[in-house]
Formats: C-alpha cells, structure tokens, sequence
C-alpha cells in the first residue's frame, strides 16, 4: 500500500493543489517552507526562537515561543516530540546545534530555518514584538489582486531561495 505522501501526491495530480502535500521535515528548512505551511494552516507544528529573552521580545516570527538556547535542555520535556518543531536563532550553526540536540533527545521532526528572522523578513512573513511595524494594514492588504500578486512574488522568493541552495 503506499504511503499517506505518495496518495496526497495523486489525489493531487487528478484534481489539482487543493490540499498541501504532508511534509517530510529535512535538516535545514527555508523561510518560504515554514511560510507555506503556516498560510496552509496546518497543526502540530512549533516555533521555537532560542534567541536571549531581549532580542526574543523585540521581535519574532509570529507564533514563535521563546527558548534560548541555555534553557533548552530544561524546557524540552515542555515539548511536543512528535509535532514537526521549526528552530531559528542568531546564527545557523546555533539553530542547527539547537535542532540537534533535540533530535538526540528524542524529537522526531525538527529542522532549522536557514537565516533566521532576517530570512523571514525577506520574505514578508508576520512577525510580533516590539521593534516591529505594528502600523494598520493598508488598502492593498484589502485588494485581492494585490495580496495574489503578494503572494506570487512571495512564492518566486521562495524558488530563488531555494535555488540558490
């Protein structure tokens, strides 16, 4: 029988991108993955910025919970180990060391984000905290043709992001 991927995958080829394709987490995620994934609304999954606490708070990606990585060894039991667990930090050797470390705790899908919040910005993903804009939306936020184009130029960065790997 084949697996849940590889249906996904052909229901998709005879009615179209209706639902995402489930993802098999590698070691090192983009920004556009984790982007995706989030736009899709799909559950289980977590953001974990291990980060000081200071820099946490200035800002974030939306949703990320924060971690340094000094406590993490303590905080992991606090941790789902089967929910697919997104890392980013200062730098990409941090947020790897961090991912490897849950890994050899025992966490079954982890990866980190190449580039961190710097790489989230470049593709527009929502962040919180308190440098960041926290200014209305603007009308375009509003104009369906202008959040589709948004969109197509978000998934163009993607590519090239991974193009460049």
């Amino acid at each position: 029988m084949a697996n849940l991927h590889d249906i996904v995958e052909g229901v998709q080829d005879a009615l179209g991108k209706l639902t995402p394709t489930p993802v098999v987490l590698q070691e090192e995620s983009t920004a556009y993955d984790l982007k995706k994934r989030l736009e899709w609304g799909e559950p289980a999954l977590s953001i974990i910025d291990i980060r000081a606490h200071e820099s946490f708070n200035q800002g974030r990606i939306t949703g990320a919970i924060s971690m340094p990585m000094e406590q993490l060894a303590q905080m992991k039991s606090t941790l789902q180990t089967k929910h697919d667990t997104y890392i980013y930090g200062d730098t990409d050797e941090q947020a790897h060391n961090a991912a490897q470390m849950l890994r050899v705790a025992g966490f079954e899908a982890v990866t980190h984000i190449m580039g961190g919040l710097a790489a989230w910005h470049e593709i527009g993903g929502p962040t919180e905290g308190v440098e960041e804009d926290a200014s209305p939306p603007t009308a375009d936020a509003f104009n369906v043709v202008s959040r589709l184009k948004e969109d197509h130029d978000t998934k163009e960065a993607g590519k090239a992001q991974h193009a460049n790997e």
